[in-house]
C-alpha cells in the first residue's frame, strides 16, 4: 500500500514555483506547473547535492543554483550541463485541497 505523505496545502505552492520538503533525513522538491499540476523530485541536484529550492523554475525546468544545470521536473530528466544523472521522481496526488507524495515510488528517467 503506498505510503502517501502530506506536504503541503495545495495553494502554498505558487505556479511556476516549488517549495522544499524534508522527510526522515530526505530533501525533497515539490513543484506546481504552469498548467496547475504537482510535482515531485529528489530535492537535490544529482551534481553537487545542492538543495534545488534555492533557484529558479521556468516552464517545467529547475535550474540548479550552483551551476546552472537544468532538469525537466516532470521526468527527473538531466537536460543541461554540467548534470548528467536524473533525478528520482515521486507519485504525487492532490486530497481536500492538499499535496501529498508517496516517497516510497520512486521512478527513474
Amino acid at each position: 500500500m503506498p505510503n502517501w505523505i502530506r506536504v503541503c496545502a495545495a495553494d502554498e505552492i505558487e505556479a511556476e514555483d516549488l517549495i522544499r520538503f524534508d522527510h526522515d533525513g530526505r530533501t525533497f522538491a515539490v513543484y506546481r506547473s504552469p498548467d496547475d499540476n504537482y510535482f515531485c523530485t529528489d530535492g537535490l541536484c544529482t551534481h553537487e547535492q545542492v538543495h534545488l529550492a534555492d533557484d529558479l523554475v521556468m516552464d517545467y525546468v529547475i535550474e540548479c543554483p550552483k551551476h546552472n544545470g537544468q532538469f525537466d521536473y516532470r521526468t527527473g530528466e538531466a537536460m543541461r550541463a554540467p548534470v548528467c544523472v536524473n533525478l528520482g521522481t515521486y507519485p504525487v496526488k492532490l486530497e481536500g485541497g492538499e499535496v501529498f507524495i508517496n516517497i516510497q515510488g520512486a521512478e527513474q528517467v
